[in-house]
């Protein structure tokens, strides 16, 4: 400890030497301590009071060097030659930081930067990753971060090779560990079989698996070992003690270090030299624990083994030798659970922090089962459990759906003894062949742990949070007596060391060394030492524990190294390690080293008790120290493993390339002594023959001071790559890999710097999943009937498929606000059927109540992502749930659409240069390799919500995430839920989702005969290289061109006839969508304007006139007629046509040939339309005219007068299929007027949300006629006569006009009996061919209505092609057969684009 009184600085040399300070004179009254410069006038003086931080403190005494490092030697370091002790010399040089202001202080904290000052908004390092930024295959990876796997994380990462290390534990940081006794117990896991005598044995399980307290039950053999980021070097004691030289010639060892004697030398110094263990200083206060442990020794005759033993503890502060600011010791005595004071040097602030700084990836909380080899041979896949989102609710899947990661090149085992043999064995079991000796010839390391209580002097070892700093307890272990050498037999040694009882386990302290059966009392004390004897234990009992004079404040803790049998087994029992050492607690040996322990006590006058698993357990030990199971051998018949820690590939001496252990499970003796140093010299011995052999150059430059809240200054980003065109397909894939973890990143950064609030939880979904043939054309089939068949032949084939991901939104504002409402997916998908399962999921993208583009009044919930098959495979998942209207005011249609997710898997596309496409797009793109449906259960469902979960900086942050998603969420649902209940939508102001421009070719005013003007509008042919051919379209009443050129939906039917060479004209008549449609105008005066428009396009657009003018010229004759017209007419459009071509008003040789879209000139009435006719005793339209007069607009507005808001409000009761419940106005109002027009289904969003740009109105006279058609079922003229036009006579005018007639399946507005009645006229009257084939055609569309038809979002598809085929085989002759061009729509069709709309 620095010196306890001011330096004197006007005393001169002698004065500062007599401190222990190097003090040099220097110019200008500097005096420079060390490369320090300090001034000597004023506080600049002042240094070493204790816990004085702020004179002279650390911005004061920094080096002049930044870039120099502090010795990694302390003052200490070399107090000891050949095991004796060698006294400090005055002139020893010290630390630049010696004499800095850190001695024990009233408060531990971690000297490391933090955001803010105020302790409530501290934060700490995060040098581990969230497992969504890891990739799916390294050069490396590291199992474990002890000191094995941290020395393999380090070295490789300053080799170059990317480095991923998976942890089981948290990332605890000092002021994170545990404190109290109800910390620590949550903290505590433990596992194995319980076996004490007096009880059956059975194998448990409990407590947070994460936990950084891991306590194993064994047969004879109980073990404690450490979880977190750091493993056991969290909580060990912190010993630093070389192996002894005989004990390295064991004939368990392998000869190569065998017959090498001082070969790991260089080893332990490379150790020493990251880890910078030195004793406790002598210049700090005296610690009663060590005094009492060198009076024991005397008491022993050991005085000369006695001595203060190396440790990896900071007795200054500053960086230590990766860079890491560390702080000096408080001398808490805590630990065994944890250092909070910043002083303990674990692998976390040094191998790892020094991995991380080069680049090495690191991930928390995933516990690793078992490694195969790659099927492509190419390295290793490592699967482990994830435990984050609260995954361990799912018992059931959690070690079964397990993730994985590719080592491409090597594995370094670092668990532990206990952990690596675990997954050795598991490994074994999975198929990876090994020594028959795995699991053997384990060690408790000769570990024996006992007490002394209430001796005759004052102890202080109870750890506490805050010592006085002038009454320090002292790190947990600071002396030993080393009693290993000068024994005839190298087994008998052993040393024994002093310790503490942290803080957490003192309250229970007194009762537990009263209590304990088989404690051996001093003999013989007179009256007056028991009376002083018990008043120690009254003391303690109702002053407290840390009563100076109480039987605990004098209790020693003892704690043996030595040698047993290596005896020790471990096997798997239920899955479970349990460790087996029959009769080590009973053995001669430890009967031996007990008595010794019990003189030791005796002779400061306490009462020897044994350690509880020794006293209550029959006689077991418990170790912290458990080493082998994979042992050291010089083939696989006598080991695991060779000398450089390369497992043997069975029983010969054939090692697996690049499987490595570098952990106590290689040790195969006991060693006597603290092992750590040996495993980090063994594993710096391993790192280094592996990077020699395969040629690696790790680096030794030296880290500068690391901002651990900063980026690595060494980042494995990925490097520049050329990119042209033949770029490689793994570099694209790694790029893509990179922009996905970027961009993660950089949201959970960003989160994290505004310290937003997230939300999480984890769901498990089953079913069967059909994997398609290979002859199958892999197109996409997006029905539900096509999911409902691909799940019922895969139930048959027992193809089963289940993910288990969890769902986690970084910043819960960004889910509930963004339009996208998208969170990050991690986890597995599992379907045997497909090559590559299991297949590991990271970044992918769930939407939640995502609206649906494709459904009006739709929401899904996607799940789209990539996958990575083990086998390299990487396939897109697609996979959307459906909450459409049908769930209104329907629970349990709610749960199963909530519930039910309907699943694609294709081939992922490769990604071309700057193309970035929606992860949904990709489903549409690549090739459909399986579908099927998967569903939650309802015992899934209700362990999915144990694990919800919010994430934020503070509880405040956490409790506003919960509100507000499940504001959102309930916000969502209810709308759905409700939908009849909720706002009606009225038309928006805006234009959104019109994808189709449709720019007419030219446009024309028509004047009838009548003098009504109209409109005309032609669009020319896209396709040049057929001929090209007129063709007229009509649309139905209250609508305009715009029905077959839609501008909401890629390619409609103008697009399609266009690309077929079809010069296309649409009239807009005076029942359509124009002013003069309120002028009382009719379908039959509508038969005007269609003469028209016809009159018009033969005139000035005539067809097949061209061919024959040059010889009808030549021979005087008349100009040819212009060739007919072929028709297409929808629903009244079609009504008003008829008429004409009954009446003569349009003369039929005008017409080629017509298709008829619901009705010709047999208009009948659906159900609800006949309804609306009979069941009022007033018509409708006559009430309607003495309400609101003689017009009604389909369209709507919130400011509309009172009656029509009123009507808006009554019809969002109109009686309908649940699943065609909507709240738009305008919908409401078309089908008050015409019925439904269409299947909500068949529509896309933006069609639906503004439907009423499409519809105008229809007057009360047309509606009248169009009442009195439709029930009458025949078309007619005008009021007052009301004429029948269907006569025969009438009807033989349409003698040789071919004609196709079809009608939606689902139509509700006219009856598919129209087409039909019209159908049996037609065939009846002229027979069903002609002198051209069939004439006569009609056909039921199925799962179609009215006016989807034309605008559907698939019309494309099921529609368009069959009209076209029509109006190709009449305009251009039955062997006339279509050839595709290579354009945009064959180009859209083949992307997926169109079915995507």
């Amino acid at each position: 400890m620095p010196a306890a009184v001011p330096i004197d600085t006007c005393g001169g040399t002698e004065a500062a030497q007599a401190t222990g300070a190097d003090f040099r004179h220097t110019k200008d009254d500097i005096r420079a301590v060390d490369g320090i410069q300090k001034r000597t006038n004023g506080l600049a003086g002042l240094d070493g009071l204790n816990g004085i931080n702020g004179i002279n403190g650390r911005a004061d005494t920094w080096p002049i060097n930044r870039h120099s490092r502090p010795s990694s030697q302390s003052s200490s370091s070399n107090d000891t030659v050949n095991g004796n002790y060698r006294p400090p010399s005055v002139a020893d040089l010290r630390d630049p930081y010696e004499n800095e202001a850190g001695g024990p202080r009233s408060r531990p904290f971690a000297h490391i930067r933090t955001w803010a000052d105020d302790p409530k908004t501290a934060s700490f390092p995060k040098i581990s990753k969230p497992m969504e930024l890891m990739r799916h295959a390294y050069d490396c990876v590291v199992i474990g971060s002890g000191y094995g796997g941290g020395v393999a994380a380090a070295r490789m990462a300053r080799a170059g090779k990317r480095v991923c290390l998976l942890e089981r534990g948290k990332e605890r940081w000092p002021g994170e560990f545990p404190a109290g006794t109800g910390d620590a117990l949550d903290q505590l896991h433990y596992s194995g079989q319980f076996a004490p005598p007096w009880l059956p044995k059975k194998v448990v399980h409990g407590g947070d698996p994460t936990g950084m307290y891991h306590l194993i039950f064994g047969n004879g053999q109980n073990a404690l070992v450490g979880n977190g980021l750091g493993g056991t070097s969290l909580i060990n004691a912190n010993v630093f003690l070389e192996a002894d030289e005989d004990v390295l010639q064991f004939d368990q060892w392998p000869k190569e270090i065998r017959e090498h004697k001082g070969c790991l030398k260089e080893y332990y110094d490379k150790a020493a030299e990251v880890l910078e263990p030195e004793e406790y200083p002598r210049d700090w206060p005296e610690l009663p624990k060590l005094k009492l442990l060198e009076k024991q020794a005397q008491y022993l005759n050991m005085t000369d083994k006695f001595r203060r033993v190396r440790q990896t503890t900071r007795f200054r502060n500053g960086p230590n030798s990766c860079g890491v600011e560390m702080s000096a010791s408080a001398c808490t005595g805590q630990d065994a659970t944890g250092l909070n004071d910043g002083s303990k040097t674990t692998t976390l602030v040094t191998y790892l922090a020094d991995a991380w700084n080069w680049g090495a990836d690191m991930f928390c909380e995933s516990e690793v089962r078992y490694i195969t080899e790659s099927p492509n041979n190419d390295g290793y896949l490592v699967y482990f459990a994830w435990h984050g989102g609260n995954r361990g609710h799912f018992k059931a899947n959690f070690h079964e759906d397990l993730m994985w990661v590719h080592a491409k090149e090597a594995v370094f085992l670092g668990a532990g003894a206990i952990g690596t043999t675990e997954i050795l064995l598991r490994s074994k079991q999975m198929g990876l062949k090994m020594s028959d000796k795995l699991g053997q010839n384990m060690s408790g390391n000769g570990d024996m742990f006992a007490f002394g209580y209430n001796t005759d002097y004052e102890v202080n070892a109870m750890g506490k949070q805050f010592p006085s700093p002038y009454h320090p307890i002292g790190p947990c272990i600071t002396g030993i007596i080393d009693n290993r050498t000068e024994h005839e037999n190298p087994l008998d040694g052993y040393v024994i060391e002093e310790g503490t009882v942290p803080g957490a386990l003192v309250p229970f302290m007194q009762a537990l060394l009263e209590l304990m059966p088989g404690s051996v009392e001093t003999a013989g004390e007179s009256l007056v030492a028991r009376v002083q004897a018990n008043l120690a234990r009254a003391g303690s009992l109702f002053l407290g524990p840390y009563f100076r004079k109480g039987a605990i404040e004098k209790t020693q803790v003892y704690l043996i190294m030595s040698h047993d049998s290596n005896q020790a087994y471990l096997t798997l029992k239920e899955d479970k390690p349990v460790l087996e050492f029959m009769g080590v607690g009973r053995s001669d040996h430890v009967k031996h080293l007990s008595h010794i322990l019990e003189k030791a006590t005796r002779a400061v006058g306490g009462t020897f008790v044994q350690n509880p698993f020794y006293s209550l357990m029959g006689q077991q030990q418990i170790t912290v120290h458990p080493i082998g199971g994979a042992c050291m051998a010089d083939s696989g018949d006598t080991g695991v493993t060779n000398h450089a820690g390369e497992v043997f590939k069975g029983d010969g001496t054939e090692t697996y390339d690049g499987l490595i252990v570098t952990d106590g499970a290689i040790i195969p003796a006991s060693l006597g002594a603290n092992p750590f140093a040996t495993i980090t010299a063994l594993a710096e011995r391993s790192l280094d023959l592996y990077a020699k052999r395969k040629g690696l150059e790790v680096s030794n430059e030296k880290n500068d001071v690391l901002d651990l809240f900063g980026s690595p200054k060494h980042p494995k980003y990925r490097k520049k790559r050329c990119l042209e065109l033949q770029m490689k397909r793994q570099q694209l894939e790694e790029r893509e890999e990179d922009d996905g973890i970027y961009h993660a990143h950089k949201s959970i950064t960003s989160a994290r710097r505004m310290k937003d609030g997230g939300f999480g939880f984890t769901e498990v979904m089953s079913g069967h999943i059909h994997r398609l043939h290979k002859n199958d054309d892999g197109r996409l089939r997006d029905t539900i009937d096509d999911y409902e068949l691909a799940a019922r032949t895969a139930k048959s084939l027992c193809e089963t498929a289940r993910f288990f991901l969890s769902v986690q939104a970084f910043n819960t504002r960004s889910i509930v606000n963004d339009p996208q409402h998208s969170a990050n997916l991690t986890g597995t998908f599992s379907c045997p059927t497909l090559e590559g399962s299991p297949f590991m999921v990271r970044r992918g993208n769930f939407n939640l109540f995502l609206v649906d583009t494709k459904a009006p009044g739709t929401r899904n919930l996607t799940y789209d992502f990539d996958m990575y098959g083990t086998n390299e495979q990487r396939l897109h998942f697609h996979g959307y749930k459906v909450v459409d209207s049908s769930v209104a005011l329907a629970p349990m249609q709610f749960w199963r659409s909530t519930s039910t997710l309907y699943v694609t898997i294709t081939e992922r596309p490769p990604r071309r240069k700057g193309e970035y496409p929606e992860a949904e797009d990709l489903c549409w793109k690549g090739k459909v390799v399986a579908q099927g449906i998967m569903r939650i259960q309802p015992h899934d469902f209700f362990r999915e919500m144990l694990t919800l979960a919010p994430t934020g900086s503070n509880i405040m942050n956490k409790v506003k995430s919960v509100a507000n998603f499940m504001t959102f969420f309930t916000r969502k649902s209810m709308s759905l839920f409700l939908a009849p209940l909720t706002p009606l939508q009225y038309p928006s102001q805006t234009y959104s989702g019109f994808v189709n421009n449709m720019p007419r070719s030219k446009s024309y005013k028509i004047t009838a005969r009548d003098g009504v003007i109209t409109s005309l509008y032609m669009w020319e042919p896209t396709n040049t290289s057929v001929p090209t051919k007129n063709l007229f379209m009509i649309p139905g009443a209250s609508v305009d061109h715009q029905i077959f050129a839609l501008p909401t939906i890629r390619y409609n039917a103008v697009n399609y006839f266009q690309r077929a060479g079809y010069r296309v004209f649409v009239t807009v008549h005076r029942i359509g969508m124009l002013m003069v449609a309120q002028n009382d105008w009719t379908t039959f005066d509508a038969r005007l304007d269609i003469r028209a428009s016809l009159e018009f396009i033969r005139k000035h657009y005539p067809t097949g006139r061209e061919a024959s003018s040059d010889s009808a010229a030549a021979e005087g004759a008349t100009k040819p007629e212009p060739e007919p017209i072929y028709t297409i007419a929808h629903c009244m459009g079609s009504v008003a046509f008829s008429t004409g071509l009954l009446d003569g008003t349009i003369p039929t040789q005008w017409i080629k040939g017509v298709t008829c879209s619901q009705v010709f000139m047999n208009p009948i009435w659906n159900s609800m339309n006949m309804i609306k006719i009979l069941a009022l005793p007033i018509p409708a339209d006559r009430l309607y005219r003495m309400v609101a007069g003689n017009w009604f607009s389909c369209t709507t507005g919130k400011d509309d007068s009172y009656v029509q808001k009123a009507l808006n409000e009554l019809l969002r009761f109109m009686p309908d299929d649940r699943k065609e419940i909507c709240n738009n106005a305008s919908c409401h109002r078309i089908s008050l007027t015409f019925a439904r027009c269409w299947n909500h289904r068949n529509l896309n969003e933006a069609t639906h949300r503004q439907i009423d740009r499409f519809f105008g109105g229809v007057n009360m006279t047309l509606l009248h006629l169009l009442m009195k058609q439709g029930f009458e079922g025949h078309v007619m003229s005008n009021a007052p006569l009301y004429e029948r036009l269907d006569t025969p006579e009438n009807i033989r005018k349409l003698k040789g006009i071919p004609f196709l007639l079809f009608v939606g399946g689902d139509n509700a507005v006219l009856s598919p009996e129209s087409t039909e009645r019209t159908y049996e006229i037609l065939t009846d009257a002229f027979g069903a061919r002609g002198d051209g084939g069939i004439q006569y055609r009609r056909r039921v569309v199925p799962d179609y209505g009215h006016l989807d038809c034309w605008m559907g979002r698939n019309a494309w598809k099921d529609v368009y092609p069959f009209v076209l085929e029509e109006v190709d085989r009449v305009v251009r002759g039955p062997a006339y057969k279509f050839e595709e061009p290579d354009d945009d729509f064959k180009r859209m069709v083949d992307s997926g684009l169109l079915l995507s709309q």
